[in-house]
């Protein structure tokens, strides 16, 4: 258990923070995609991508034409967020409804990743965070192409994460009201893969079974 800091520590509901850092990396590793904010020209923007985790550092890639790597290449501070929803929590009144969630919000300096390997690797990380098997499974980068993707660093040394899980929090006088109340859970599930235009053949195992962590 790691002790929050001042930009990580949960104010609002704080039985529901987590500082566990196995926690945090399972949220991060189940997530497809993230919310990144930043200030770029003096206005606050948020942009979603796909992320991944590699140890404690969450990295990102995209055009060097994404107004998001833009910015965050020049060392900027960013608020990242992750989000998975586990259920619609149903209270007997709507001061109660919730949802049964498990999120992540990280603090950090993007940095700009030059080193060769590094990126390689980053590339790799993010392949393998959507699709387990697909790097080794499809036509290498090219040079040309790698050099036309930026991918961007953040430390995960700042981040904490927040649940919420359970039935819904009904007042004691509310409880003998004759109104349904509790979970309904939400699960992502992938359907049948659809082939492209010229592909006569089975998806491979890991997409005809596609599943996410946890």
């Amino acid at each position: 258990m790691e002790a929050p800091t001042p930009r990580t520590e949960v104010h609002r509901l704080p039985e529901r923070a987590v500082y566990d850092r196995d926690v945090i990396n399972a949220i991060l590793d189940e997530a497809l995609f993230c919310h990144v904010g930043f200030i770029d020209s003096g206005f606050p923007v948020v942009i979603p991508t796909i992320h991944a985790r590699v140890g404690t550092t969450l990295y990102f890639h995209g055009s060097p034409a994404s107004r998001m790597l833009r910015s965050m290449k020049q060392g900027i501070e960013v608020s990242v967020a992750v989000t998975i929803l586990d259920g619609l929590v149903v209270a007997r009144t709507p001061f109660e409804q919730s949802l049964n969630f498990r999120s992540v919000i990280a603090f950090g300096e993007a940095r700009l990743v030059d080193d060769p390997d590094e990126k390689m690797a980053a590339l790799k990380a993010v392949t393998e965070h959507v699709t387990p098997g697909r790097w080794e499974d499809s036509r290498p980068s090219t040079k040309k192409e790698v050099q036309a993707t930026l991918v961007l660093a953040v430390s995960l040394d700042e981040a904490s994460a927040k649940v919420r899980t359970g039935p819904p929090e009904d007042e004691e006088d509310d409880l003998g009201l004759a109104y349904w109340a509790g979970v309904v859970p939400l699960a992502f599930v992938a359907e049948e893969p659809i082939p492209d235009e010229g592909v006569d053949w089975p998806a491979p195992d890991y997409l005809a079974n596609y599943s996410r962590p946890g």
